[in-house]
């Protein structure tokens, strides 16, 4: 293969990783009974991977090409583990791995109806949420800058997650 056409696929293989590494990560954590197990695992599954990216077939979604070789990868991994203490059999493993990819589909559609139902709020109300769910940022303190007390803002944004949840749920429902 040409340089050339080597160093292309070779940023295509990152450009889909990087895409799917989270999702790979959460996945083989809810396969997997602890967190050293999914991170062993998702080495192998990574460098699995790449070593196999030639035979992926770019016309298919990467997600579940890369999922399957997780799921092996976990299996594997746990058939490992058997002989060294009791841990999850391949019925419970392969049910944990359907379960995973459910929720992390379901997780995803809720995160883009959340993702439309902020932008759905007024800038001053987005700009508020985001202010108050950045991480480090103290309510006393924000509350202080906006001239109301904590209660006052804490039952505003309580207000302004009702509002949320009852859009995303909307969302869900005619996402159906």
């Amino acid at each position: 293969m040409p340089k050339s056409d080597e160093f292309d696929r070779q940023l295509e293989f990152l450009r889909l990783f990087a895409a799917h590494e989270a999702a790979v990560r959460v996945f083989l954590r809810a396969i997997l009974p602890s967190r050293n197990d999914a991170d062993e695992a998702f080495q192998l599954t990574m460098i699995t991977l790449w070593e196999k990216f030639e035979e992926y077939d770019a016309s298919r979604d990467f997600k579940p090409w890369a999922f399957g070789i997780a799921k092996y990868k976990a299996l594997g991994l746990l058939r490992d583990r058997q002989r060294e203490r009791l841990v999850f059999g391949d019925v419970l493993a392969d049910r944990l791995a359907e379960d995973a990819i459910a929720a992390e589909d379901r997780y995803l559609t809720q995160q883009e109806a959340l993702d439309g139902c902020l932008r759905n709020l007024s800038a001053p109300l987005r700009e508020l949420v985001l202010r108050a769910y950045t991480k480090g940022t103290r309510i006393d303190e924000l509350a202080e800058g906006l001239g109301q007390t904590p209660m006052t803002l804490y039952k505003k944004l309580q207000r302004i997650r009702r509002t949320l949840l009852d859009c995303v749920r909307q969302t869900m429902k005619e996402a159906r």
